[in-house]
């Protein structure tokens, strides 16, 4: 299980989604949705296809819905990336999604760019960030050497040295193994930012005083972890019932 997040030093970025309409092609995504998410932990729970990521690409600003607003910290999200670069960070699905350098040191100067420092500067910061976590042989390693876990870890050290104040977290512990998992859990109870985490997982947020359970673009429940989470444990457990039935 998780550690529970302590409260952040950073006051919880504020988050407000009103009356959204999201639309990809011919599907609707969400429509008329509303949520104020200003907890410093929250956990997002669901199917596959329910929401999840497309929730985290419009708090971002990558995905701008037809109707609505999306607000962070009274910008739309759309404009917060030119406004206050730097503001929110998010770890995607896929770490080769988001990795553009050839060596670890220099993806994570990458994160340090919005605070204008010159590039040797940040390498170096970089490095020595590595080290103070006992990665030093990491500096140096090519991307293309490490595995899926590994990637995925060079994707969170990025946000962590570049800490915005906004850190969206999709899947992270999906590809890391029992250690890298127990580590990741320790850095975001550690983190003074607010931490939004979608995951398959339940036992990572689960221990969350907030989590959101989306279904087919729709909240179905909003509310402590170890509740919401155990709703959608018995409702996936009465579906599978259901469907094993009907193969009798």
């Amino acid at each position: 299980m998780s550690p529970v997040a302590s409260v952040p030093a950073h006051a919880p970025a504020s988050l407000h989604i009103r009356d959204v309409t999201l639309q990809r092609g011919a599907n609707t995504i969400f429509s008329g949705l509303t949520l104020d998410l200003t907890d410093s932990r929250i956990g997002l729970i669901g199917d596959n296809g329910a929401g999840k990521s497309s929730l985290f690409r419009m708090l971002c600003g990558l995905d701008v819905p037809q109707r609505g607003s999306v607000q962070v910290r009274g910008l739309e999200a759309r404009t917060v990336s030119r406004q206050r670069p730097g503001l929110v960070g998010m770890m995607f699905q896929n770490p080769d999604e988001q990795i553009i350098f050839p060596t670890v040191a220099e993806e994570l100067a990458l994160g340090l760019s919005p605070s204008g420092m010159p590039r040797s500067q940040a390498i170096a910061q970089a490095r020595a960030f590595l080290a103070s976590r006992g990665m030093a042989a990491w500096s140096d390693r090519a991307i293309g050497s490490l595995s899926q876990g590994q990637r995925q870890h060079v994707c969170w050290l990025a946000l962590m040295i570049a800490s915005p104040e906004l850190l969206l977290l999709d899947e992270p512990f999906a590809s890391l193994d029992q250690p890298g998992q127990a580590l990741l859990g320790l850095d975001i109870a550690r983190a003074s930012q607010q931490v939004i985490v979608s995951t398959h997982l339940l036992e990572h947020v689960r221990p969350f005083a907030r989590v959101i359970w989306l279904d087919q673009g729709r909240v179905r429940a909003d509310g402590p972890g170890e509740q919401v989470c155990a709703a959608y444990q018995a409702d996936v457990a009465a579906r599978i019932a259901a469907q094993a039935l009907s193969y009798a």
